[in-house]
């Protein structure tokens, strides 16, 4: 007669029988505690990549936007004491003219002539500020945006 405890499965059928075959010990059974690191552990990978990095970066692209906004101001700030001083020079030269003008007519023609570029240096100026002012927001933004660096 044949064994009947041979009748069953083979000896790698069952999975402690398997896991004997292959020389290893079995896998003990996970009880609530391990299930609980687990979640954790996942919990807290998820929350890193999701929500931890993505603030990181959030948070170096503002630090990186506040450097460029703040050198553009600086640069913007010297711009406009630069033409400040160069607007007092012109008023200085023409009071001078003024001042050595034979009669009123040559005052006046001074006058409107000092008036006249004053106008067009203001508009000058005042375009070249604005093109500052917005080559600085450009480049403060750039960080902020998707995919920058």
């Amino acid at each position: 007669m044949s064994d009947t405890s041979n009748s069953g499965p083979s000896k790698s059928g069952t999975p402690k029988r398997a896991a004997k075959a292959a020389g290893s010990k079995p896998a003990a059974p996970k009880t609530g505690a391990d299930r609980l690191r687990e979640g954790v552990q996942k919990a807290r990978d998820t929350l890193g990549e999701r929500v931890i990095d993505p603030a990181k970066r959030a948070g170096e692209a503002m630090r990186t936007s506040g450097k460029k906004l703040a050198a553009g101001n600086a640069e913007i700030g010297l711009k406009m004491l630069d033409q400040a001083e160069q607007n007092v020079q012109q008023a200085f030269a023409a009071m001078r003219a003024a001042a050595k003008a034979k009669d009123l007519s040559e005052v006046m023609k001074i006058q409107a002539e000092f008036l006249r570029e004053q106008s067009e240096r203001s508009m000058a100026q005042a375009k070249e500020i604005g093109e500052l002012i917005a080559h600085v927001g450009r480049e403060a933004v750039n960080p902020l945006r998707p995919g920058a660096k």
